[in-house]
C-alpha cells in the first residue's frame, strides 16, 4: 500500500512535507539514512532536526545514530542462525517503527511525513502446492503462499529445474502456476521458489500425473465448474492486479468477463493466458465488480463467478495553502484542497504541531478553510494541511509572516474585568506604556474561556476612556478578556488577557417534573437536573408545592437538597386530583416554578385489577424531540403494555397554569395512545417544535383496563440563535440543494447583498436545504445551521406512465399504470377518458376517475369487438396533469359461451326436449287419422326440376302476420360428381315452397325480409307446412315442419334444419319396410319482448339434403295435406315400421356458408343481440317453446322417432 524503498548497501530517504508514508526495508548488511528536510516551504536546510520514533523521542543505539548534520543513521543487524535469538530481538524492535522529523527553519518548524522502517524477512510457506491428475489437453494448476518483506518474487521449478518460458506455462504475481494444453512431458515434480533480500525459500513438491483424455470417470461429461475464481482485491492506484478464473469441463469451457455494472471493460485490462485478467496500472476507474463465465461448448451449462476490484487513490493535494504576510491584528485566510479515494480528511498543523481551532481561529468548510483573526506575533509560523485516508497522507505547507511596523504602541496593561451581576462585567485597563500618545482608540476583545471553537467577540472603544461594561453574558461561566491598543501606523500586542466568573443567577426555567402514585396514599415526584444553560448557577436546592385540585385548597411546600432528583408525597388522600408543581433554586434565589400537574391519587377498591402508573418516568428534551424513558410499576408481570399520550400545550393554558385541565379523554391528545410492548422502557417522540410546551402521559393497562397515569411537562429545547460580531457583514452566500443529496453537483450558491433572496427554478412539492453564510472583510464567517422547506405542489409534469390495457370480456377492458415520474404533489385521483372514436373533441369522450392510491382498474359497458382508444390524467389538489399518448385495444369478440350461463344451459336443454316430444306426440296423432291428403290453407308445394332431393328457401304465406318468423332446413350437400341409381332416375323429389312461395335460388336472392301485417295467423299447435302424407303413388317427398308462435307476441322463432328423413323401401306396392327415423336440430329463438311492432330482419341459408330419396319409397302425391288426415297417415306408417339393417341415411343441418353450391351471405347463428330501431343494442330474452324466456340458443344433436 505505501511506497516501498529497496535500498543498496546505504542510501539516503529524504523526509519533509510530503506523500506519505514510506516504507524503508533494510536487508541484510544494509543502512539507511534518513535525512529532515523543510521540503518545497524553504529553500535552504534545516538549522536544526528533532527526530521521533512512534511518538517518542529516539534513543540511540549500535544499529541507530543521530549525525552531526541532524539525520539519522539506521542499519540491519547481521544474520543470527538462530531466529528465536533474544539479542536479534531486541535488536530488531529497536530498529523496526515509525519514524518523523521536525524541521526548524528560520520562519517555523515543519513536521515531515512518516517513514515506516521494517527489517527484511520472509516466512515459510503457509500454502504449499498439491499432487494431482490431468488429463490429456487439460489445465493444471498449481498454487503456494508465503509472506515476507520486500514482496517475494515467486517463480516455480519442475524437477528442481526453473520450468522454461512457455506460453502454455502461466506464472501469476500471486504465486498461482498454470499449464495449459496439459501433454505428457508435463508429467513431473513441480515446486515453488520465494526469494527476496532476506533470504530464499522452497515449498514441497507435488506430483502432476498425465492420464488419457476420457481415462478419469469424474471429468467425464463433468458439468461446468470453476476450479479457481477470482477474489475480492483492493489495491493502491498504479499498482497490477490479475483476476484469475479457471475453470474446468468436458469439453474444455469458454471463459469470459464482463463487469457487473455493464460497463464495457477498459481497453487497457489484458488477458493472461486465455482466462485471466491483468491490469497492469490499476486506476479508480478499474473499481467494479468482475464476473466471470465460463460456458460449456454447444450447451447452454455454465458456471458464473464474481469479486469486487476496489482501487484506491492516495490523497493529493490539488490546491495547496499560500504563504502570507499580515500585519498584526489583521485576518490571515489559507485554503487547502486535496482529492483522493476515499474521500480524504483534513487537519491543519501549526509549527508541527496540532491546531487547536479557538475564537480567533477557525476551521471553516469542512477543514479546507483556516481563518486567524486578530494576528498576532504568536501566530506567526508554519501551518501544514495534512490529508489522509486508508491509502496514505498527503502535505503542503505554507508560512505566515506577522509584520510589526516600528513606532507602534505597546499593549494595553493591568487589564482588570470584575463581575457586576450574573450577565455583566467591568473590564479596565491602563494606557501602553510606548507611544501612548498616539493611540487613536481601543478594541476589547472577549470569550469564553473553557471549551473549544468558542466565538470571539469585540467591542470598538474611544481612545477617551480604559473601561467598558460588557453585558449580556451567561451566568456562571469563565469569560476571558483581552485589549488592544490601535494607532495611525496600526495595532499593538495584545495584553495580557484577564479571567472573570460571572455570578450565578436564579434559574431561567423548571425542572421537568414526571408524577406517579405507588399506592393510594402516595404521589411520587421525580425530575431531572436542569442544564448548566438555564441553572445559571449552582442549584443548591428545589422547592416542591402541591394541595388539591381546587385553586381555593390550601397549598404545601417542602424543600430539597440539589442534588435529590425525586421525592415522595405521603399521607394524601386516595381517589383525590392533586396539584403539584416545582421550583430550582441557586445562590442567588429561586427561579420560575413549573406549570401546575394534575394528578389522580389511586382508588381503595379493585386494586387488584388497575395497574399502578409507571415509576421514574424521565423525559430528556431535545430540539425537536423527547425521549421518555420509564421504569415498570410495581407488580409489572399484572399489566400488558403501556399507552403514550402527548400533546403540545396551548398558550391559554400555559398562561393559566393554575387553572386544572379538567377530564381529558383521549381525544384531548394530539398523539396517543401509541401501544408499546411491556418490555419497552424507551420511547422518543419526534418533529416536536423547538421552545415549545408539552405535556406526556403514560399509563399501564391490562386485559382489564388502564392504570393510573405517570404524567410529564415541560419544553424542548429552543433552537439556537446566530452569533453576531461586530465585524461589518458585506455580503451573504446562500447554499440549497435537495434534501438528502449525495451528489455534490446538484448543490447550487447565491451570493446577496441583502437579507433576503427569491430563489427560482426550483422543482414542485420537493423538499431543500438551505444554508446562509455570511462574508465580512477578509473573512468569511461559517455557514448556519441547515433549514429544510418543501415547496409547494403543482400540477403532474408528466402522465400517468407504462399504461397497459388488456381486454378481459368483450365488454370490460382492464388498465394498469405506475405513478407519474413528475408528480409535483401527492396524487389525489387519476383521470381516464376513452372512447370508441378517437376524432371526438375531448369534452365528448367517456371519463372515469379513480383514487390516487389505486394503479389498476376494469372498464365495463363496452362494446364487444370494438376498438377503444384510453388516455390517462393525474390529478393532484392543484389540478389536473397532462394526458399520456393514445392507446389502443380492441375488445374480445362475443361467443355463444359468454351469454350462457348453468341456468341457461339447463333450461334450453329442458325446453328443446319439451317441444320436441310435443312435436313428434302431435305428429303420430294427426297422422293416424288421416287417411288421405288435403291442402293446408295457404300453403303451395311445387315440384323443383334439376336434384329431386334439393331443398330450397321455402316462405310461408300469407305475408301480413303481426310478426315475421322463417325457418330453414340445411341439409349437406351432395358432391358435383355425383348421381342417384339408375333405378332412382324417374323418382323425383319434390322441393316444397313451406312459406307461401315456390321454387327458389339462393343465388339468385342474396336476402329475403318477411313482414306479416295481419292480426291473426296460425296457431303454435295447429299449423304445419309442407307435410306430405303418401297416397296412390308417385314420389314420395321428405317432410319438414314449421312450428309458428302465438301471433302479437312479438317473438321471432327460427327452428333451424329441422328435417325428418325417412327410409325408402324396396317395393312400390309393398307396404313400407322396417325403418328408422332421426331427428337432427338446432334451435335458436330470438325474444323481443321490447318491441310489439318491426320486421325482424334474419338472412336463412338455403337446405340441401345429404341424400336424394328414392321415388320408390314415397307416395306419388303433391300438395298439402290436412293435419288431421296426415297424422294418421304417418301413424300407420309408423305402427308397420320395422327397424332397417342398413341404418337410416341421416340429414345433417349446416349453415349455408357449407354448401358449395350457394354463395349466400353467412348466418351467424350464434349472435344473440338485436338492435332495436332508436335503442342501442341489448341482449334478447330467447324463449323456445314455454321456456324460461333467458334461454339463447339450444343445440339438439339427434332425436329418435319412436
Amino acid at each position: 500500500m505505501w511506497g516501498e524503498l529497496l535500498l543498496p548497501q546505504e542510501t539516503t530517504v529524504k523526509l519533509s512535507c510530503d506523500a506519505g508514508p514510506l516504507q524503508v526495508v533494510l536487508g541484510p548488511q544494509q543502512a539507511a539514512v534518513l535525512d529532515c528536510s523543510l521540503g518545497a516551504a524553504a529553500a535552504g536546510p534545516p538549522t536544526r532536526a528533532t527526530w521521533s520514533k512512534d511518538g517518542d523521542t529516539v534513543l540511540e543505539h549500535d544499529h541507530l545514530r543521530l549525525l552531526p548534520n541532524g539525520s539519522l543513521w539506521l542499519s540491519s543487524p547481521p544474520e543470527s542462525e538462530d531466529s528465536a535469538d533474544e539479542e536479534a530481538f531486541r535488536t530488531r524492535k529497536v530498529i523496526e517503527g515509525s519514524y518523523s522529523c521536525l524541521a526548524h527553519g528560520p520562519l517555523g518548524i515543519v513536521a515531515s511525513q512518516v517513514a515506516v522502517v521494517k527489517l527484511a524477512t520472509l516466512a515459510d510457506f503457509s500454502l504449499h502446492p498439491e499432487s494431482q491428475t490431468v488429463e490429456e489437453n487439460g489445465t493444471a494448476r498449481f498454487e503456494c503462499h508465503t509472506e515476507g518483506l520486500p514482496v517475494p518474487i515467486i517463480t516455480w521449478e519442475k524437477d528442481q529445474v526453473t520450468v522454461p518460458e512457455e506460453p502454455r506455462l502461466i506464472i501469476l504475481p500471486n504465486g498461482v502456476l498454470q499449464i495449459l494444453d496439459v501433454q505428457d512431458s508435463d508429467t513431473g515434480s513441480y515446486r515453488c521458489v520465494a526469494t527476496n533480500s532476506a533470504r530464499q525459500r522452497f515449498s514441497h513438491e507435488a506430483l502432476l500425473s498425465v492420464a488419457l483424455r476420457g481415462s478419469l470417470e469424474a471429468s467425464r461429461g463433468q458439468d461446468v465448474v470453476i476450479v479457481a475464481a477470482p477474489e475480492n482485491t483492493t489495491v493502491v492506484s498504479g499498482q497490477s492486479v490479475v483476476m484469475e478464473c479457471v475453470a474446468s469441463a468436458d469439453p474444455t469451457p469458454f471463459v469470459s468477463w464482463v463487469r457487473q455494472d455493464g460497463k464495457p471493460i477498459s481497453t487497457d485490462v489484458i488477458v493472461l493466458g486465455r482466462t485471466n485478467l491483468l491490469i497492469a496500472s490499476a486506476q479508480p476507474r478499474h473499481s467494479g465488480v468482475y464476473v466471470c463465465r465460463a460456458n460449456k461448448p454447444r450447451t447452454r451449462d455454465f458456471a458464473t463467478a464474481a469479486a469486487e476490484l476496489r482501487v484506491l487513490g492516495a490523497p493529493a493535494i490539488s490546491q495547496a495553502p499560500e504563504a502570507l504576510s499580515r500585519t498584526r491584528a489583521s485576518t490571515a485566510r489559507f485554503v487547502c484542497r486535496a482529492s483522493g479515494e476515499p474521500r480524504p480528511t483534513l487537519r491543519w498543523l501549526h509549527d508541527g504541531a496540532p491546531l487547536r481551532p479557538n475564537g480567533r481561529v477557525k476551521v471553516q468548510g469542512g477543514g479546507g478553510s483556516l481563518v486567524i483573526t486578530q494576528i498576532g506575533l504568536q501566530d506567526a509560523g508554519y501551518y501544514q494541511c495534512i490529508a489522509e485516508n486508508s491509502a496514505g497522507t498527503a502535505c503542503a505547507a505554507a508560512p505566515l509572516a506577522v509584520v510589526v511596523r516600528e513606532g507602534l504602541p505597546s499593549a494595553p496593561t493591568r487589564v482588570t474585568a470584575t463581575p457586576l451581576s450574573s450577565s455583566a462585567v467591568l473590564v479596565a485597563w491602563e494606557r501602553p506604556e510606548l507611544h501612548s500618545e498616539q493611540i487613536i482608540g481601543f478594541s476589547l476583545h472577549y470569550q469564553k474561556a473553557r471549551g473549544v471553537d468558542n466565538v470571539e467577540y469585540q467591542f470598538a472603544v474611544n481612545n477617551d476612556t480604559t473601561e467598558l461594561q460588557v453585558r449580556d453574558l451567561e451566568p456562571n461561566t469563565d469569560y476571558e478578556f483581552y485589549v488592544v491598543a490601535y494607532s495611525q501606523l496600526g495595532a499593538s500586542r495584545t495584553s495580557s488577557p484577564a479571567l472573570v466568573h460571572t455570578l450565578d443567577d436564579v434559574p431561567s426555567a423548571a425542572p421537568q417534573l414526571a408524577l406517579s402514585s405507588p399506592n393510594p396514599s402516595d404521589i411520587r415526584v421525580a425530575w431531572l437536573p436542569l442544564p448548566s444553560g438555564l441553572s445559571h448557577g449552582q442549584v443548591v436546592k428545589y422547592k416542591i408545592e402541591y394541595g388539591l385540585g381546587k385553586e381555593e385548597d390550601q397549598v404545601f411546600s417542602t424543600e430539597v437538597p440539589g442534588n435529590e432528583t425525586q421525592l415522595t408525597l405521603n399521607s394524601l388522600q386516595p381517589n383525590k386530583v392533586y396539584r403539584v408543581r416545582i421550583s430550582a433554586g441557586t445562590g442567588a434565589g429561586y427561579g420560575v416554578p413549573s406549570q401546575w400537574m394534575q394528578h389522580r391519587t389511586p382508588g381503595m377498591h379493585n386494586q387488584s385489577h388497575v395497574p399502578f402508573a409507571p415509576a421514574e418516568l424521565k423525559v430528556r428534551a431535545k430540539m425537536e424531540s423527547l425521549v421518555v424513558s420509564w421504569q415498570p410499576p410495581p407488580h409489572p408481570t399484572q399489566i400488558s403494555g403501556y399507552k403514550l399520550y402527548w400533546r403540545e400545550v396551548g398558550a391559554e393554558e400555559e398562561a393559566d397554569g393554575d387553572r386544572p385541565p379538567g377530564g381529558r379523554g383521549d381525544q384531548a391528545w394530539d398523539v396517543g395512545p401509541v401501544r408499546l410492548k411491556k418490555k419497552v422502557k424507551q420511547y422518543e417522540l419526534t418533529q416536536l417544535v423547538p421552545g415549545r410546551l408539552y405535556e406526556v402521559k403514560l399509563v399501564a393497562f391490562n386485559k382489564h383496563e388502564d392504570g393510573y397515569a405517570a404524567v410529564w411537562k415541560g419544553k424542548t429545547e429552543k433552537a439556537p440563535t446566530p452569533d453576531f460580531t461586530t465585524v461589518k457583514i458585506v455580503n451573504y452566500t446562500v447554499r440549497f440543494g435537495p434534501w438528502g443529496l449525495r451528489n455534490a453537483s446538484l448543490v447550487t450558491y447565491y451570493t446577496s447583498s441583502g437579507e433576503d433572496i427569491l430563489i427560482g427554478g426550483l422543482k414542485p412539492f420537493t423538499k431543500y436545504e438551505f444554508a446562509v453564510q455570511s462574508h465580512g472583510v477578509d473573512m468569511d464567517g461559517p455557514f448556519g445551521s441547515v433549514v429544510e422547506r418543501s415547496t409547494l405542489p403543482d400540477r403532474p409534469s408528466t402522465p400517468p406512465s407504462d399504461l397497459r390495457l388488456s381486454p378481459l370480456t368483450p365488454s370490460t377492458v382492464r388498465l394498469h399504470w405506475c405513478p407519474p415520474t413528475e408528480p409535483n404533489g401527492e396524487i389525489v385521483e387519476y383521470l381516464i377518458l376513452y372512447s370508441n372514436n378517437h376524432t371526438q373533441p375531448e369534452h365528448q369522450w367517456t371519463l372515469l376517475t379513480t383514487e390516487g392510491n389505486i394503479f389498476s382498474v376494469e372498464v365495463h359497458g363496452l362494446e364487444s369487438d370494438t376498438r377503444y382508444f384510453f388516455k390517462m390524467g393525474a390529478r393532484t389538489e392543484v389540478g389536473p396533469g397532462p394526458f399520456s399518448r393514445l392507446q389502443d385495444v380492441i375488445t374480445l369478440q362475443e361467443t355463444f359461451s359468454d351469454s350462457l350461463d348453468v341456468h341457461s344451459v339447463t333450461g334450453i336443454i329442458v325446453g328443446v326436449c319439451l317441444g320436441l316430444l310435443c312435436l313428434l306426440a302431435c305428429m303420430c296423432a294427426g297422422l293416424r287419422r288421416s287417411s288421405h291428403r288435403e291442402a293446408l290453407p295457404g300453403l303451395s308445394s311445387t315440384a323443383t326440376s334439376g336434384n329431386p332431393a334439393l331443398y330450397s328457401r321455402a316462405r310461408l304465406g300469407p305475408p301480413s302476420l303481426p310478426s315475421a318468423h322463417e325457418l330453414e332446413s340445411l341439409v349437406h350437400p351432395r358432391p358435383q360428381d355425383w348421381s342417384p341409381p339408375p333405378s332412382d332416375v324417374e323418382d323425383k323429389a319434390e322441393v316444397h315452397s313451406l312459406m307461401g312461395g315456390g321454387v327458389s335460388d339462393c343465388r339468385g336472392h342474396s336476402k329475403r325480409k318477411i313482414s306479416w301485417a295481419q292480426p291473426g295467423g296460425l296457431s303454435w299447435t295447429g299449423s304445419w307446412a309442407g307435410c306430405e302424407p303418401p297416397q296412390g303413388s308417385g314420389p314420395r317427398p321428405a317432410l319438414t315442419r314449421a312450428l309458428l308462435p302465438p301471433a302479437g307476441t312479438g317473438q321471432t322463432l327460427l327452428l333451424q334444419a329441422l328435417v325428418y328423413d325417412a327410409i325408402k323401401s324396396n317395393g312400390r306396392k309393398k307396404p313400407p319396410p322396417a325403418c328408422r327415423n332421426q331427428v337432427e336440430a338446432e334451435v335458436i329463438v330470438h325474444s323481443d319482448f321490447g318491441a310489439s311492432k318491426g320486421s325482424p330482419d334474419f338472412h336463412l341459408p338455403d337446405l340441401e339434403p345429404e341424400e336424394p330419396l328414392p321415388t320408390e319409397a314415397l307416395p306419388s302425391t303433391s300438395g298439402v295435406v290436412d293435419l288431421s288426415q296426415g297424422t294418421d297417415w304417418l301413424g300407420g306408417e309408423l305402427e308397420s315400421c320395422e327397424e332397417a339393417t342398413s341404418g337410416p341415411e341421416r340429414l345433417t343441418c349446416l349453415p349455408e356458408a357449407a354448401s358449395a353450391s350457394c354463395s349466400c351471405p353467412d348466418l351467424q347463428p350464434s349472435t344473440s343481440l338485436e338492435e332495436a330501431p332508436g335503442k342501442s343494442s341489448q341482449p334478447k330474452a330467447l324463449c323456445p317453446l314455454a321456456v324460461s324466456p333467458s334461454l339463447s340458443r339450444a343445440p339438439v344433436t339427434s332425436a329418435q322417432l319412436p
